[in-house]
């Protein structure tokens, strides 16, 4: 618990403090993202007092989770692990795909940033390699990082072969950092939500470190491996998120754009996949979920019907073109967050209490 502590201290820490230095920069050089503007068969939102705001803002959440993680690590004189690692690594990866997408909108003051199909190829390499890596090298007792069983709060019977597992691991982590992306449409809104999936994880990979089959082999252990250091990474990543909230409220000083979009989601997703807890996905990371449906629903169904459900999607901008304030969309919408993750938190902890 005192490791976690300190990683949430950390990143906290360095992002409230490092993210005004990002913003005078960013400022300075003006780099900042284009607005869409409404036009003839376009509306979009008014968000004309946003242009100017500086973007690229995920640099500093990654700095914050590079140096809460590490950091804690070097105070407490603790060995880095594979799992620890391997969520870094696909932050990093998929925040420089990221990067390269903000580049584009910012220097080329392009809005849509890569063309789509270049960005599902970046995340493809980074979540194969990272699906790969997760199941090699494994430890004394012959367990790797991940599992190529399916889980739910723990892994089931279903085992894929290894090509499945990679397509499953690839599915898992591009529908989850596409989904942060699309929910970072409103100031604040995607940040928070992610605050709290990191903070859901943590509780997570402390109890599974309480009841791991490293210290006692029971029928309920859990075989998370390395459970602590995931729980520092994901303190790391909520302190990251939480400092760098204080700037990116409304009205927000700074957005995180695809880097920090991408960097989260793949956060998200790789804590589930390697603390085996893949199918509670959906309520850790409830709006994303929702936002990502809406979408999906959205484009279905104007291509089948001529008819759009929402005004317009991802959901919060229906609510915006309906008159509802942004504050009061984005409060809403994390609670509805909120519920999602005590639903999750409610079904890891009654399995346990019903073994």
């Amino acid at each position: 618990m005192r490791l976690v502590v300190i990683a949430l201290a950390i990143a906290s820490v360095v992002s409230l403090v490092g993210t005004p230095l990002l913003i005078r920069l960013l400022s300075r050089r003006g780099y900042s993202q284009a607005i869409r503007v409404s036009s003839e068969g376009s509306i979009y939102p008014d968000h004309e007092a946003k242009r100017g705001t500086p973007s690229m803002g995920g640099v500093a959440i990654l700095l914050a989770v590079l140096v809460g993680y590490f950091g804690t690590h070097l105070l407490t004189w603790r060995p880095l692990t594979q799992s620890g690692l391997l969520v870094i690594f696909l932050m990093v990866g998929l925040g420089a795909v990221g990067l390269a997408d903000d580049y584009l909108k910012i220097f080329k003051q392009r809005s849509t940033g890569l063309r789509a199909r270049t960005k599902l190829i970046g995340q493809a390499v980074v979540a194969i390699t990272f699906g790969y890596l997760s199941v090699q090298f494994p430890d004394a007792d012959g367990q790797t990082a991940a599992s190529m069983a399916v889980s739910f709060v723990r892994d089931t019977p279903l085992v894929l072969p290894m090509g499945l597992f990679l397509v499953w691991v690839w599915f898992l982590i591009t529908a989850t950092t596409n989904g942060v992306n699309l929910t970072d449409g409103l100031d604040g809104l995607a940040v928070g939500a992610a605050v709290m999936s990191f903070l859901a994880y943590v509780l997570l990979s402390i109890w599974q470190y309480g009841q791991n089959c490293s210290f006692e082999v029971t029928e309920f252990c859990y075989n998370t491996q390395n459970p602590l250091d995931l729980g520092i990474v994901a303190a790391s990543a909520a302190g990251a998120c939480f400092g760098f909230l204080w700037w990116n409220t409304a009205p927000a000083r700074i957005f995180m754009g695809d880097t920090g979009s991408l960097a989260l989601g793949g956060g998200i997703a790789g804590l589930a996949i390697l603390s085996r807890t893949e199918l509670l996905l959906p309520f850790i990371a409830g709006l994303f979920l929702i936002t990502t449906i809406s979408v999906i629903i959205q484009v279905g169904s104007f291509k089948l019907t001529g008819r759009r459900v929402f005004r317009m999607a991802p959901l919060h901008h229906h609510f915006e073109m309906i008159g509802w304030p942004e504050t009061q969309i984005v409060v809403r919408l994390w609670i509805i967050h909120g519920l999602f993750i005590g639903a999750g938190l409610t079904l890891f902890y009654a399995e346990w209490v019903r073994a």
